[in-house]
């Protein structure tokens, strides 16, 4: 176990406890839910960035995608550059539209949106039973990525490194809310700009500048340096399923939703466009780039996820690894935080408060069973990590492409389309979902195609099919979420 690199995390997770102290302290004297759950839609633009940034990068783009790019090559890496117009798409596509309506019904979840615009607890109830389902997958992928972090750079036992990540981020989730969540990604999102140059200029450095380490992956074997990747695992279908579920898709996920109805004004959603898909180009272009260069200076390894903690502990000097292992440790924390306060919002706006609505109005209550709630699925989570998979990137996808089929085409749809109902939607989600748990269950590729692909072409089918059955929701009276 490295002292100084221990040393270095412990002030770094102190720092984030002292923003979460701050952001409780700071909280606006409005409505709890509307502040706990979205900061009582306070964000600039920078923020906006940031926290969308660091929320859609995840332990899979920090330790999953530079593992898949070590082992398949530098196909990757421009692979993983399909994901850099997403802050574009989902403030551009979700953004102003999404928000004003959201102000319009006092919407504080993603599901208030869906029952604003479809006047139907079924469409609630099957979202938040699919948010909590697919959030299990999501957030334990976070909870392995942060723990084998631990594990490779600081020598930390697997099941320890767990412990001290998950009880880290359940604590200062639960008690910080959304406030604190936002205020822990732009500093995290910072800390992971420049712990990626700093790492990427190191491995260049260590395997002798570019042209050394590229020859040297030739060496390893001439597919690591070709278009299609080792094995052969960039196809046309394969590059076609992974933007749509990276990119395209990210539109359909609720953490990313959310974001977009947080923010103050149409100044920061121009701005957080602009800096958002700088910081995502950098952060993915970097990372991926690392890992791929990476196997030039660690040939032999047998885990992929593991490149990048071992080349921070074999490129830079310990107290260096210290700080920029807070890089994608700062990622994945702020996924988790969001997921985590999604599931949260879930399951206390939309399931416990709309079966007792008379409970919104103490206030107090609602404090106290919206931080043991958070607290108790950080934990859950938790032990859901425990027996890790080889690779996590598959884990993450999969759990990223059950969302999107779920809500997709009924947020999408809802938001563009008025004669779009509740019958329509309905069918989109349900068809959506089971065909994309019966693809992903029985590892079925059509036409080699990612089960997200057919999925959402049948689920858009099932919502025009659905559609016709059905009668236009009436104009949603105002959502009471405040006092």
């Amino acid at each position: 176990m490295q002292f100084e690199i221990i040393v270095v995390l412990l002030a770094y997770l102190c720092l984030v406890f002292g923003l979460s102290f701050y952001a409780m302290r700071k909280r606006s004297s409005g409505n709890f839910l509307s502040e706990y759950f979205l900061g009582s839609r306070s964000m600039g633009g920078f923020v906006l960035a940031m926290t969308l940034t660091t929320t859609y990068i995840s332990a899979s783009s920090f330790i999953g995608g530079p593992g898949a790019a070590y082992k398949y090559g530098l196909g990757w890496v421009l692979l993983a550059m399909i994901q850099v117009p997403t802050i574009w798409l989902s403030l551009g596509i979700l953004g102003k539209k999404f928000a004003i309506l959201a102000r319009r019904y006092n919407a504080i979840t993603l599901n208030d949106m869906l029952q604003a615009r479809y006047q139907s607890r079924a469409v609630v109830w099957i979202a938040s039973v699919s948010l909590l389902v697919a959030f299990v997958g999501a957030i334990a992928v976070q909870f392995i990525g942060g723990a084998r972090l631990l594990e490779t750079a600081a020598g930390i036992k697997y099941e320890n490194g767990l412990l001290i990540f998950g009880i880290t981020i359940a604590l200062y989730t639960a008690f910080g809310g959304f406030r604190a969540s936002v205020l822990n990604d732009t500093m995290q999102g910072m800390v992971m700009l420049i712990g990626t140059i700093v790492l990427l200029v190191g491995v260049v450095h260590t395997a002798g500048g570019l042209h050394n380490a590229v020859d040297t992956l030739q060496h390893i074997d001439p597919k690591l340096v070709s278009p299609h990747g080792a094995d052969d695992i960039l196809t046309p279908a394969f590059m076609m399923s992974f933007w749509v579920l990276v990119c395209f898709g990210v539109i359909g996920l609720p953490h990313t939703a959310v974001r977009c109805i947080s923010y103050k004004d149409s100044k920061a959603v121009h701005r957080g466009i602009i800096i958002g898909t700088i910081v995502v180009a950098i952060l993915m272009f970097g990372m991926h780039l690392a890992g791929a260069l990476g196997r030039a200076v660690l040939p032999d390894l047998t885990v992929p996820d593991q490149v990048i903690p071992t080349l921070m502990v074999q490129v830079l000097p310990p107290w260096a690894a210290g700080l920029f292992l807070a890089a994608p440790m700062a990622a994945i924390m702020s996924n988790v935080n969001a997921h985590l306060l999604q599931a949260s919002a879930t399951i206390i706006k939309d399931l416990w408060l709309s079966a007792q609505p008379a409970k919104r109005h103490n206030e107090q209550k609602l404090k106290r069973i919206s931080t043991i709630t958070t607290l108790v699925l950080g934990i859950l989570m938790m032990l859901a990590a425990w027996r890790p998979p080889e690779m996590i990137i598959w884990l993450n996808l999969l759990a990223f492409g059950g969302l999107e089929a779920v809500f997709l085409w009924p947020l999408v749809l809802g938001l563009y389309w008025e004669r779009a109902n509740a019958k329509g939607a309905l069918s989109a989600m349900i068809v959506g979902g089971v065909l994309y748990a019966i693809l992903a269950t029985f590892n079925i590729q059509y036409l080699g195609f990612h089960p997200i692909v057919p999925s959402l072409l049948l689920s858009l089918l099932a919502f025009l099919v659905g559609n016709r059955f059905g009668s236009s929701a009436p104009q949603a009276a105002m959502l009471t979420t405040d006092k």
